[in-house]
C-alpha cells in the first residue's frame, strides 16, 4: 500500500486539499498521513494582538493559544471524518518543530506529498510559488503534487515531455502511483524550441512504445515556441486535468535568474501539478 502525506496547516486548512487527498487515495489504494505542521513558532495571531494598556497580556496570550489549539483540533477532526466517510485509511502526525525541516524529513519515508499551492506557514499571503513551496520542491525526497484550493476529480492526464530522462521518470512515477487513473484521457505535450523544419520529439518511437504500455490511448501534441508561453496557452482553459512534469531541482542562483517551468505553471494555471525529480 502506498503512503501519501498530506501537508496541512491546521490554522488555515483548505477543504479542497482534503477532498483531493481522499480522491487520490481511492484511485491509488493509498494510506493517507495527515502531517499537521504545528511549528511552535507559528500562531494565528500577531504580536500586537497581545499588547494592551499595561503591556503584553498573558491572559490574552492564553486566550489566543486556546483558540489556536481549538482550530488545529478541528482541522484534524474534519480530515479524519472525510477519510472515514470514504473508507480511506489515515494516520495523523503532529509535526511541532520547524515545519519545512519536519516535512522534508517525512518525505524520505513517503511515496508522495500533497500540498496546497498557497501554503506559507506564516501569517501572510505570498505570491505563488511561496517560499515554503519552493523549498519543498527543491529538497523533497519524493514526488510532490501541488494543488489549487478547489477540488476537481481528474479526467485528463497531461504529461510534459522534453526528451530528457527526468520527464520520462515523472511519467513512470505517476503511472506507478496512480494505476487507477490509467483509463483517463492522456496527452503527451511537447514544445519545439528549435527550427520548425526539424522534427522535435527525440526518441519518438521509443517514447510511443513506452506510453502504449501505460496509456495506450494517449494523444500527442507538439507546439512551436517558448515552453512557458505555449504550455500556459495550451492549458489556460483546461479543467479536471493534472499536469505531470520532471525535475525542479536547480541551484538558488539559477532559480533567481530563471524561474522553473513549474513556477510559471503554478502562477498562471489553477491545475494540480505532479512534480518528480531524479
Amino acid at each position: 500500500m502506498k503512503k501519501i502525506i498530506v501537508a496541512i496547516d491546521g490554522l488555515k486548512y483548505s477543504l479542497g486539499t482534503y477532498k483531493t487527498a481522499v480522491y487520490l487515495a481511492k484511485q491509488s489504494g493509498a494510506h493517507l498521513v495527515g502531517a499537521f505542521l504545528e511549528d511552535v513558532t507559528y500562531h494565528s495571531y500577531k504580536i500586537h494582538e497581545l499588547v494592551g494598556e499595561d503591556g503584553v497580556s498573558e491572559d490574552k496570550r492564553n486566550e489566543l493559544e486556546e483558540r489556536d489549539t481549538f482550530l488545529r483540533k478541528s482541522a484534524v477532526e474534519v480530515f479524519e471524518d472525510l477519510c472515514a466517510q470514504a473508507n480511506v485509511g489515515c494516520r495523523i502526525h503532529h509535526d511541532r518543530n520547524v515545519a519545512i525541516n519536519e516535512l522534508l524529513h517525512e518525505s524520505i519515508f513517503a511515496d508522495m506529498i500533497l500540498i496546497n499551492s498557497k501554503e506559507t506557514l506564516t501569517h501572510y499571503s505570498e505570491n505563488i510559488p511561496t517560499r515554503f513551496i519552493r523549498s519543498l520542491l527543491s529538497e523533497a525526497q519524493c514526488p510532490v503534487m501541488v494543488i489549487p484550493d478547489d477540488y476537481e476529480p481528474i479526467d485528463t492526464l497531461a504529461f510534459l515531455y522534453d526528451g530528457e530522462p527526468s520527464s520520462v521518470h515523472a511519467i513512470k512515477t505517476f503511472s506507478y502511483l496512480f494505476p487507477g487513473l490509467g483509463d483517463k484521457k492522456a496527452e503527451v505535450v511537447s514544445v519545439n524550441t528549435g527550427s520548425p523544419k526539424k522534427p522535435f520529439t527525440p526518441n519518438g518511437l521509443l517514447m510511443k512504445e513506452f506510453m502504449k504500455r501505460h496509456y495506450p490511448k494517449a494523444s500527442y501534441v507538439t507546439m512551436q515556441g517558448i515552453p512557458e508561453t505555449e504550455i500556459v496557452r495550451h492549458f489556460q482553459y483546461a479543467r479536471n486535468t493534472v499536469i505531470v512534469l520532471g525535475a525542479y531541482r536547480r541551484s538558488n542562483m539559477s532559480r533567481w535568474f530563471k524561474p522553473s517551468l513549474a513556477d510559471c505553471l503554478m502562477q498562471e494555471l489553477k491545475l494540480p501539478l505532479f512534480i518528480a525529480h531524479t
